[in-house]
């Protein structure tokens, strides 16, 4: 009994395992996907300083902040770029009620001024995550984004309610 137990978890384990090739494989496909998309992250930008100037103009246009946490290495945070640019609905919701920086966090620039204020949710939640600012530079909302997700890209409903939701009381 023992020797079929150990046989059939050897033969699952092999079955689910991949392949050094399809790794390879995946990472290369994964490397070209990114290649093809917009890079909204500028690396070097002081993050601190940025959000203290749309704290300024958020102010004055009654905004909430919008900030997605991530870099341009992160496949999906340049998915969640392209999937909002590329929708004019959503777009709208954001220009409306939004201020929206790509907040960059990189080994090379980790924002650490600014994410000693704010935390950084992306350490232990992954990238991309939202956070929410009010026109004063609040935190009120953090938001990680795999349940935002559909398939192998993201679902326009979920966030539509999500932009909704935390758009400033008008």
């Amino acid at each position: 009994m023992k020797k079929i137990y150990l046989f059939c978890l050897l033969v699952s384990t092999l079955a689910f395992s991949q392949t050094e090739e399809e790794k390879a494989e995946k990472k290369k496909k994964i490397e070209l996907e990114k290649a093809s998309l917009p890079k909204p992250y500028q690396e070097l930008e002081d993050a601190d300083a940025k959000v203290k100037e749309l704290r300024i103009q958020a102010a004055a246009e009654n905004k909430n902040i919008i900030l997605q946490v991530g870099g341009n290495w992160c496949v999906w945070c340049l998915r969640l770029n392209d999937f909002i640019q590329k929708s004019d609905d959503l777009k709208n919701i954001i220009d409306k009620n939004y201020l929206y920086y790509h907040l960059n966090w990189s080994p090379k620039n980790k924002n650490e001024l600014f994410f000693s204020n704010y935390g950084n949710p992306g350490e232990k939640q992954g990238y991309p995550v939202f956070l929410i600012l009010d026109p004063i530079g609040k935190l009120i909302h953090v938001q990680e984004t795999g349940s935002l997700e559909e398939g192998k890209s993201y679902s326009f409903d979920k966030i539509k309610a999500f932009l909704e939701a935390w758009k400033p009381k008008q």
